[in-house]
């Protein structure tokens, strides 16, 4: 056999390199390791429970041991600080000083107050004001019908590691989470939701996924409700009426107090404000109100006020009866809760006045603002338009105060 073009020698070389190469042997196979299947879908697993960090303003170091020393001058830097807390919150807020007074009686007492007022008295400038004055951490939360707890205390969400296809839930904080809590139209929202804050409010802590967290310390909740507008909305619990300190009437504003109002609509910019106070220094201050002393006819004077409010039909084993137009116009009457944050209040307003004592006068100037949410008129009281106000400041003038 021979091929056409070449030689017969070339013909033979060309067949031995081709026995050559077929002789080489074939390369080995790769060798394909099998992939694990991933079951479908991935286990759900609960995230290792992990205490929550201490907000910043948490971490006290040791205070200094009380003594009249250092408590005489706390008391004398209070005083000098109510000066200044005005004036910086002026720059933004016109008139309204009792409510001022009120807010900071509550701030320095460990209370929560209620404000109640038609829109546009300022009430959630006030508070915004106050939190940055004092360099608190603040929330607001918008109460609406369709509010859920979670909302405001937050929840666990589901999140997938994307290296391991693990599920885990980790909790995201709610707005509840901070230091000043403004609580917008509280009345709006369903009592499931509005009893979300009764244990941020009684405890200063919050319970979700089986998971107890700590709030930050100083907390304070501060609410508005809107006196008018009673459509779509819902009245607060006694339980939790009762968590509030003082209910505090936001009036309207002077006619010379309304003309500065409008007058600042001409300014392109906001005041800046003086950071005051930290945290820190605030709940020195707080533990410093209780240790004002109280005398004992003062205690016992505020006692009678509360227990005054209380109908004939309650349990009243001893002291004074009721006046008739608590048995009259009375359903209910204040509880021990409010005989406490009475006298805490006016430890107060009296350091906050200059003064190392609690007084009779202390105990008058707060009574309507602590009692008034507590009484529950009846319908003899509705049908004479009696309010609980006045009641109060009929009691105030039939119970003796020595």
């Amino acid at each position: 056999m021979a091929l056409l073009g070449l030689p017969r020698r070339g013909i033979l070389d060309a067949v031995s390199e081709s026995d050559k190469i077929s002789s080489i042997p074939p390369a080995p196979s790769p060798v394909r390791t099998p992939i694990p299947v991933q079951p479908y879908p991935p286990e759900v697993v609960l995230a290792p429970e992990v205490p929550p960090q201490p907000v910043a303003a948490t971490r006290r170091p040791t205070p200094l041991p009380p003594s009249p020393g250092n408590d005489a001058a706390a008391a004398a830097e209070l005083a000098e600080l109510r000066g200044r807390l005005f004036q910086e919150i002026g720059k933004r807020i016109v008139g309204q000083e009792d409510v001022i007074d009120h807010l900071l009686i509550s701030l320095f007492a460990r209370g929560h107050c209620l404000f109640v007022g038609v829109p546009g008295l300022a009430k959630t400038l006030l508070i915004q004001t106050l939190a940055e004055v004092l360099d608190l951490s603040f929330g607001r939360i918008q109460f609406t019908p369709d509010l859920m707890p979670s909302d405001i205390t937050g929840s666990d969400v589901l999140e997938e590691d994307r290296t391991t296809g693990r599920r885990v839930f980790r909790f995201i904080r709610g707005p509840v989470f901070a230091n000043v809590i403004l609580a917008d139209e509280i009345n709006r929202t369903p009592p499931k939701t509005q009893a979300a804050l009764l244990q941020a409010m009684q405890e200063r802590r919050v319970s979700a996924g089986g998971t107890t967290y700590d709030l930050p310390d100083p907390f304070l909740v501060f609410a508005t409700q809107n006196p008018i507008e009673q459509e779509g909305t819902y009245s607060l619990p006694e339980a939790q009426l009762d968590r509030f300190m003082f209910q505090v009437d936001v009036g309207y504003p002077s006619m010379e107090e309304e003309v500065l109002i409008a007058g600042q609509l001409s300014g392109l910019k906001r005041p800046s404000l003086v950071k005051l106070l930290s945290p820190q220094r605030i709940m020195d201050l707080q533990e410093l109100v209780l240790r004002v002393p109280v005398a004992d006819h003062v205690l016992r004077y505020a006692v009678a006020l509360c227990r005054g409010t209380r109908p004939a039909g309650d349990a009243k084993p001893s002291g004074a009866p009721s006046p008739e137009f608590i048995n009259r116009y009375v359903s209910w009457g204040a509880g021990p809760r409010a005989s406490q944050n009475l006298v805490l209040a006016s430890k107060a307003r009296a350091v906050l006045h200059g003064r190392y004592a609690a007084s009779v006068e202390d105990i008058k100037a707060l009574a309507a603002p602590v009692l008034v949410h507590r009484l529950v008129p009846n319908f003899h009281a509705q049908a004479d338009g009696v309010t609980a106000r006045s009641l109060v400041h009929q009691l105030l003038a039939a119970v003796p105060s020595t």
